[in-house]
C-alpha cells in the first residue's frame, strides 16, 4: 500500500484553501503551478526522437523492448492476466451493482447511441479487425494449443482463442480506463488527464509525481501505438494495391504516397471537429464494414459461418473462466501464450490511454450501466460476428476447399485477407472495398488520436486548439513513416511493451480511485448529502 493512499493530507499554512474550488479546478491549478515544462513541450520532442531512432537505429529500441518483454513475460505474466481479468470483473460489478444508475453528467447524451457505438468501435479496433479477420483464425487453426493442428477440433478452438483475445478482456481494459476518466470529468469537472483521478482521489507526496508520470507515459503510448497501427495499415494497403493493380509491394515511393494521402485525409477531417469529421467517418466505417460482411455472408458458406458464429459464442462463454486463469506453464504452450495472449493483453493496455480518453469524451450523459454495457457487449458481439464471417469463410476454404490459406497467412499476414478474396466471386471488388475500409479506419483512428493528444497536452481541454492537433497530426505521420520505412515491426511491439508495463500500474490506481469515489458518493447520499465529498481526500499540493 502506498503511503498516504487512504489518509487525507495535512493542510499547508499560507495556501488558499482547496475547498472553495471544484475538484477539476484544483487539478488544473496544480497542473499550472511550478516551473516544469508543459506536457506538450516534453512529449512532442520525445516522440520525434523515438521516430528518428526507429528509422536509423531500430535495433536500439528492439533491444530495450526485448528486455522489457522478457521481464513482463517471465516475471509478470500472472500480474497482467490478473489485472486484465480484474477489469472485466470490476466492469460487471459496476454495471449490475447498485451504482449502475449513476449518470455521467447532468446533460443528455451528446451523440445518438448508433453514432456513439460507431465512434468508440472505430477508435478501438477497426483497423485490427480488417488486418486479422481472416488471418488469426487461420493461424490458430495451424498451430494453437488445445487441439491437434489442422483438424475440426482445431478449427473450433481457433474461434475460442480469437474471441478470448478480442472480446471482453480487451474491451474491459478500455471500459475501465474510459469510465474512470468520464466519471471524474462529468461528475467532478476534472480534466481528461490519466493522472487527474489520482490527483483528486488520493493524498500524499507521491501523488503529483505519479500522476504526472501517468500523463506523460499515456501521451507517449498513444503516439507510438497509433503510429504503429498507421505503419501496419500502410503495409496492408500497399499489399492490396499490389494484388489489385500490380503495384510494387516493396516500393518506398508507394508507401510514401499512401502515407501522404492518409495524413492529408485525417488532417482535413481533424479540421472539421469531433461532431462532424470523426462522427461522419465512424458512421461510414460501420456502413462499409457491414456491406463487406453482408456480401461475404451472401456469397460464402453462409450456413457454416452462422454455425461457427453461434458455436463460438457458447465455446467462448464456457471456456473464458478457465482461459482467464491459465498461464500455460508447459514450455511449448507458454511460448505460444506469450507470443499471442500476453502480447494482445499488453497491447490493449498500451492503447487504453487513447481509446479511454476518446470514449470518455464522447460519453457524456450516459449512466454507468449504459456505458459499461455499450462498451463491453456491443463491440464484443460485433467482433465475434466479424470473425465468425471472415474466419468462418477462410476456415471453410481451408478445410473443404483448395486450402493453402493458413500457409499464406503464416508467410505474410498482410496477404491473408486478399488470398481469401481470391477464392470468392468479384474478388477485385472485395479487395478494393477492403482497401477503402482500411484507409477510412486508419483516417478515423489517427484523426481521433490527434484530437486526444491535443486534449491531453492542453491540460485535458474539451476542445484542444487546432495548432496542437496539427502538430500531433504531423508528428504521427512522421512516426508512421519512420516505422514503415524501417520495415521492422518489432520496433512497434517494443514501444508498446515499454509503455504498457508502467501504465498498468497507473490504470490500477485509476480503478481504485473510481471505486473509492463511487463508494464515497454512496455514503454521502446515505447520509443525506448528495453533494458530499465523494471524491475522497483533498489532493496533496
Amino acid at each position: 500500500m502506498l503511503p498516504g493512499m487512504f489518509q487525507a493530507p495535512a493542510s499547508r499554512p499560507g495556501r488558499v484553501s482547496c475547498r472553495a474550488m471544484s475538484a477539476g479546478e484544483r487539478v488544473r491549478a496544480a497542473a499550472r503551478t511550478g516551473r516544469r515544462p508543459t506536457l506538450f513541450a516534453v512529449t512532442l520532442p520525445a516522440c520525434l526522437a523515438v521516430g528518428v531512432l526507429g528509422l536509423f537505429w531500430p535495433e536500439t529500441i528492439v533491444q530495450a523492448g526485448t528486455l522489457g518483454t522478457r521481464f513482463a513475460f517471465e516475471a509478470l505474466d500472472w500480474f497482467f492476466m490478473a489485472t486484465v481479468t480484474g477489469f472485466v470483473v470490476l466492469a460487471a460489478w459496476l454495471a449490475f451493482g447498485r451504482d449502475g444508475n449513476l449518470r455521467l453528467g447532468d446533460d443528455p447524451p451528446e451523440f445518438s447511441t448508433g453514432s456513439w457505438l460507431a465512434m468508440l468501435f472505430a477508435a478501438g479496433m477497426g483497423t485490427g479487425l480488417v488486418f486479422w479477420g481472416a488471418a488469426e483464425p487461420l493461424m490458430h487453426f495451424a498451430g494453437a494449443p488445445g487441439a491437434e493442428p489442422r483438424t475440426a477440433a482445431a478449427a473450433r478452438h481457433a474461434f475460442v482463442w480469437t474471441s478470448f483475445h478480442w472480446g471482453l478482456h480487451a474491451w474491459g481494459v478500455y471500459c475501465i480506463g474510459a469510465l474512470t476518466l468520464a466519471y471524474f470529468a462529468f461528475r467532478h469537472d476534472a480534466p481528461y488527464l490519466p493522472g487527474a483521478p489520482i490527483r483528486i482521489a488520493f493524498g500524499g507526496p507521491w501523488v503529483r509525481p505519479v500522476a504526472s508520470f501517468g500523463d506523460t507515459i499515456a501521451v507517449l503510448a498513444i503516439a507510438l501505438g497509433v503510429a504503429g497501427s498507421l505503419a501496419m495499415g500502410t503495409q496492408q494497403i500497399r499489399t492490396g494495391l499490389h494484388v489489385v493493380a500490380g503495384a510494387d509491394a516493396q516500393s518506398w515511393v508507394l508507401s510514401a504516397g499512401i502515407l501522404v494521402a492518409l495524413v492529408t485525409s485525417y488532417m482535413l477531417s481533424a479540421a472539421t471537429g469531433l461532431k462532424r469529421g470523426i462522427k461522419w467517418l465512424s458512421n461510414g466505417n460501420i456502413v462499409l464494414a457491414i456491406l463487406l460482411m453482408t456480401f461475404l455472408l451472401a456469397v460464402g458458406p453462409t450456413t457454416f459461418m452462422l454455425r461457427s458464429f453461434f458455436t463460438s459464442i457458447g465455446d467462448y462463454v464456457s471456456e473464458m473462466p478457465r482461459l482467464s486463469l491459465d498461464l500455460h506453464p508447459h514450455v511449448a504452450e507458454k511460448s505460444w501464450f506469450e507470443g499471442w495472449t500476453l502480447t494482445y493483453f499488453i497491447w490493449w493496455i498500451a492503447w487504453a490511454p487513447f481509446v479511454g480518453v476518446f470514449i470518455a469524451r464522447i460519453s457524456k450523459g450516459r449512466t454507468i450501466r449504459d456505458f459499461v454495457l455499450g462498451v463491453l457487449a456491443a463491440p464484443t458481439g460485433f467482433t465475434l460476428l466479424w470473425f465468425g464471417i471472415f474466419g468462418g469463410t477462410a476456415l471453410h476454404e481451408e478445410m473443404y476447399g483448395a486450402g493453402g490459406l493458413a500457409d499464406a497467412a503464416t508467410i505474410d499476414v498482410t496477404r491473408s485477407l486478399f488470398a481469401l478474396f481470391d477464392t470468392l466471386p468479384m474478388s477485385n471488388v472485395l479487395s478494393v472495398l477492403a482497401i477503402g475500409l482500411v484507409f477510412v479506419f486508419l483516417v478515423t483512428s489517427v484523426d481521433s488520436a490527434t484530437f486526444v493528444l491535443g486534449m491531453l497536452t492542453s491540460e485535458g481541454s474539451l476542445e484542444p486548439p487546432s495548432s496542437k492537433k496539427v502538430a500531433w497530426g504531423v508528428t504521427l505521420g512522421l512516426l508512421g513513416g519512420a516505422l514503415t520505412l524501417a520495415g521492422d515491426f518489432e520496433v512497434v511491439r517494443a514501444c508498446a511493451v515499454l509503455g504498457a508495463i508502467p501504465f498498468t500500474f497507473i490504470m490500477i490506481l485509476q480503478a481504485v480511485a473510481l471505486v473509492r469515489s463511487i463508494l464515497g458518493a454512496r455514503r454521502a447520499a446515505a447520509a443525506g448529502d448528495p453533494e458530499g465529498p465523494s471524491a475522497g481526500p483533498r489532493p496533496h499540493g
